[in-house]
């Protein structure tokens, strides 16, 4: 029988931070789908297209802000993990990030400004914390 090895947490939220990428574009595709309606959606999409309202709106921003960042967090788990450099910082880093993403949407979603923008702060001090543990 093979030894079993303990995944380091930034790998699991890496993992888990995959299906909140699918729950944003999840949100992102239910709303939209429901201002525009399923021809829309199973359309070629072609033509000019109406502008977002409120929610769709709100959702396909969200979903983009998430495409800003993720990017950075992936790298930022990857290097660490890689180079072997796990550790406290990068492990409350990692939870900072993925903990801060999900409190995001529901902040965007109604409406709420400056809280959002702390809590974006905050995600981004936890891929600050996950590269300070690789140097």
């Amino acid at each position: 029988m093979l030894p079993m090895t303990t995944m380091p947490i930034e790998l699991t939220l890496l993992a888990w931070s995959v299906l909140l990428l699918v729950a944003h574009i999840s949100l992102q595709g239910l709303t939209v789908t429901k201002e525009r309606g399923r021809e829309w959606n199973a359309s070629a999409r072609d033509g000019e297209v109406k502008p977002l309202g409120r929610y769709a709106g709100r959702a396909d921003r969200t979903l983009a802000n998430f495409k800003e960042t993720y990017p950075a967090f992936v790298a930022a788990v990857l290097v660490v993990v890689l180079s072997g450099r796990t550790g406290t910082w990068s492990a409350t880093g990692a939870w900072l990030w993925f903990l801060a993403r999900i409190v995001y949407v529901p902040l965007y979603m109604l409406g709420i400004p400056y809280i959002r923008s702390l809590v974006w702060i905050v995600s981004l001090l936890g891929i600050l914390l996950i590269l300070f543990q690789a140097i």
